[in-house]
């Protein structure tokens, strides 16, 4: 691998049921193969593995130096503005030669409104079926 290779990290929240920490390890991979980058992998805050410092250290021992965070989480908030930087700030002190850009939530992104358009007429095209 590189030593200029851009990691991408998919941060989520984690939670207890392991089949939700699998959804997000899927839109990584998803990503990885949508978005032509070589290099993404999922990480959690807690309740899921690995979490964001073992990620970095991991992808740092195979020569990342460049990573990109992207949080999955809708909206901003407790663990946007305060758990992340916290985070981000620990590994920057552990890792000074490491770049790290983190993204904004996803709320606000225009592909958003699609994803609730395209649910929400999906709702209606089976409630339409359930009447006939």
């Amino acid at each position: 691998m590189a030593a200029s290779a851009t990691a991408i990290i998919v941060f989520a929240h984690g939670s207890r049921i392991e089949a939700a920490n699998a959804a997000v390890r899927d839109a990584a991979a998803q990503l990885a193969q949508a978005g032509g980058y070589p290099i993404v992998q999922a990480a959690f805050l807690e309740l899921g593995q690995p979490d964001l410092p073992s990620a970095v250290r991991s992808l740092a021992a195979q020569g990342c130096r460049r990573f990109v965070v992207v949080p999955y989480f809708l909206t901003p908030g407790l663990h946007l503005d305060r758990d992340l930087p916290r985070l981000i700030l620990d590994i920057s002190n552990e890792y000074n030669d490491l770049e790290i850009l983190v993204t904004d939530s996803l709320d606000g992104h225009p592909g958003l409104v699609a994803a609730l358009r395209d649910r929400s007429d999906e709702a209606i095209k089976k409630m339409a079926l359930k009447k006939t």
